[in-house]
């Protein structure tokens, strides 16, 4: 299932997951520009410098190594993408979710919430495999906060989506929880397969998506016992536009 819009009118332009997605595409083309320039090796060390390296954090929470140096990798990682595919396929998700969850909970709290999120996830594919000097890049543990977040207070808002049914395919319309709890259990799925296999030291950071939803459950559930409906209206940064 590839969701492609939601019918969840915001309040005001979603101006912080605007800037979240212009801040990625503007770092992607700073990728281009290096592997143009210098290949394939200059961007790998272009990620290995910038990425999140969970040898470098698991060192630096031990205490034996950069503490400033890891948490710049952790906040740096969530701009970096390692192609058009993951690119297209994160944005297209913060887009359809982010903008509903900054109406919610405002725009400043939005992004603090979405870079705790993504620092969430990166902490839980830490825990997971600790050792890896594979930096870990991609606004996809982010976005699952935000998806986590989204499940719980809207989750029957309906998405509309792109399923494959064998070789055929048809748009419908599926409720949230639905379409959000299918990714969350195949995340599970596919995090449970790459334990212990050589896959689990590259390729998809399966437990960042896990953690990142999880830390956005939470999230979504203080929300809603708080009965936060609406995000504050003082200060300019929250005026309608």
């Amino acid at each position: 299932m590839i969701p492609l819009r939601d019918a969840n009118p915001t309040r005001r332009r979603p101006v912080v997951t605007l800037g979240l997605i212009g801040a990625c595409v503007a770092v992607f083309g700073l990728e281009l520009a290096i592997e143009a320039s210098g290949g394939a090796e200059a961007l790998g060390q272009f990620f290995k410098t910038w990425g999140a390296v969970p040898a470098r954090i698991s060192a630096a929470l031990a205490g034996s190594g950069d503490l400033g140096g890891a948490a710049t990798g952790a906040f740096a990682s969530m701009f970096l993408h390692g192609g058009w595919w993951h690119i297209v396929g994160n944005l297209l998700f913060l887009w359809i979710f982010g903008n509903n969850i900054e109406d919610r909970l405002g725009r400043l709290p939005f992004l603090g919430f979405y870079l705790l999120g993504g620092l969430a996830a990166t902490l839980a594919q830490v825990w997971v495999d600790p050792a890896s000097e594979i930096p870990l890049i991609g606004a996809s543990g982010a976005i699952a906060a935000t998806l986590g977040a989204y499940i719980v207070l809207y989750p029957r808002a309906r998405i509309l989506t792109f399923v494959f049914l064998g070789f055929f395919y048809q748009l419908i319309e599926v409720p949230a929880l639905i379409v959000l709890g299918y990714w969350f259990l195949l995340q599970l799925l596919d995090g449970a397969a790459s334990l212990g296999a050589v896959a689990a030291h590259g390729g998809v950071a399966f437990f960042a998506h896990i953690g990142g939803f999880v830390a956005g459950l939470v999230a979504g559930l203080l929300v809603r016992l708080t009965r936060r409906a609406s995000p504050p209206t003082a200060g300019w940064w929250l005026r309608p536009s």
